[in-house]
């Protein structure tokens, strides 16, 4: 029997029917273009996207035959950052995107996923760290669609543009 491919994302809450099955993968594993996958009941099928895509937590994946596979997000171990003042935390998150850092944003805290090297940076700038283990779905970049982002398994430093910096802070 061939393998049923999905080559549609059904954003949540698009879909009317109930999910044939679903999926749980984690965050790293959300990012994809063309894999073949196992549902969470043994369903063998292939993805194959036009372009890589972010699959989000209650996205459906639109099999060929009509069925849907809901996409769930896998929990994983988090650090959740608090910090004493709403500026306090802009400052965090700034030092997080300075480091390339993928980060999920609340209205008073974030979620980042657990880094020694990187939970002692932010104690030492007076953040407050607890873990959470909790679906991990960080925002996507500036230059992203809503239903797409960019995801680097590299995780080296490029861009695209020909001035250097050296990602400290600048003083005007």
């Amino acid at each position: 029997m061939p393998i049923v491919k999905a080559s549609s994302i059904l954003p949540k809450g698009s879909y009317a029917q109930d999910a044939f099955d679903t999926i749980t993968l984690d965050e790293e594993d959300r990012y994809r273009r063309r894999i073949q996958l196992t549902s969470d009941n043994g369903l063998d099928f292939m993805l194959s996207l036009a372009k890589a895509m972010r699959l989000n937590h209650e996205d459906g994946l639109l099999l060929e035959d009509g069925r849907v596979i809901k996409v769930l997000a896998k929990p994983e171990e988090l650090y959740e950052v608090r910090a004493e003042s709403p500026l306090a935390l802009l400052q965090l998150a700034w030092h997080l995107g300075n480091r390339h850092q993928p980060v999920e944003i609340y209205e008073n805290h974030l979620r980042i996923r657990k880094d020694a090297v990187i939970a002692d940076m932010l104690e030492g700038l007076g953040g407050n760290l607890g873990a959470v283990t909790a679906p991990f779905s960080p925002m996507s970049g500036a230059y992203v669609s809503k239903s797409a982002s960019i995801h680097s398994h590299d995780h080296g430093h490029a861009h695209s543009h020909s001035h250097s910096h050296d990602h400290e802070p600048h003083e005007h």
